[in-house]
């Protein structure tokens, strides 16, 4: 019987970033179907019902309505982690609003490791929340076409993080690295990545809920299936027919 203790919730498309090889194909005119209260009701109903952590994506999180109403609502049911391009953090009043409400951490994703000034960003970033409660990790988005910028980068990160603190993120569906491409992103030591590298499986624990209310095991597999409806039994029967597939 499926047993989900994580959980991903992608809150919206919506992301005025607009990276051209967005897997969920976010953007600046994005859509938002999901309310901060259908947010609340579902998440704690799972949590509830077994899920122990809730990770928080998009789209841009930060840029979405009533993203603090929902981390102050699940902060005390569940580890909750935020997934963020970073760039909403640069206001003051985001960054204030964070620190307060307090997620338990937050996972800034350096998407273009060539461009010094957005490693400059990410690693300031890292930095500031070094300092503080938060637990601060990275998202280092790796492709096949830049790997010495790739192994510059991390280089960097690990002059401020652990290594369990940053996760190399194959690119899909174009450019992806091998898992050998990877390793030499770090340097031939041990390193975090999505278990899919070695071997493209269903999670035993794991799904990912959608922008737009549907769920799969991966968040980048096709074939999703929309919620039966917004509880933790809707999500189980709504992963009961899946039929599971790589996302290659």
């Amino acid at each position: 019987m499926t047993k989900i203790e994580l959980l991903s919730i992608d809150l919206s498309n919506y992301c005025s970033k607009e990276c051209p090889f967005c897997y969920n194909h976010s953007h600046r005119h994005g859509n938002i179907m999901w309310t901060p209260e259908e947010v609340i009701s579902f998440a704690s109903d799972c949590i509830a019902n077994g899920v122990k952590a809730v990770s928080l994506g998009g789209g841009e999180p930060f840029e979405y309505h009533g993203i603090f109403r929902i981390i102050a609502a699940l902060q005390p049911l569940a580890y909750l982690s935020v997934t963020t391009n970073g760039l909403p953090l640069l206001r003051p009043e985001t960054w204030a609003a964070m620190l307060h409400h307090r997620p338990d951490k937050v996972h800034v994703t350096l998407h273009n490791p060539d461009d010094n000034a957005e490693l400059h960003r990410v690693l300031r970033q890292i930095a500031m929340l070094s300092e503080t409660e938060i637990t601060p990790g990275v998202n280092l988005l790796v492709s096949s076409t830049n790997l010495e910028y790739c192994r510059s980068a991390y280089e960097r990160l690990r002059t401020v993080l652990e290594t369990r603190q940053i996760i190399l993120v194959p690119m899909r569906f174009r450019n992806t690295p091998t898992p050998k491409e990877l390793a030499l992103v770090a340097g031939g030591q041990h390193f975090q990545a999505p278990s899919c590298i070695i071997q493209c499986k269903q999670p035993d624990n794991f799904c990912s809920v959608s922008w737009d209310k549907r769920v799969n095991y991966c968040s980048y597999a096709g074939g999703k299936r929309p919620l039966k409806d917004l509880t933790y039994r809707g999500l189980l029967s709504s992963l009961s027919e899946i039929n599971f597939t790589t996302c290659q």
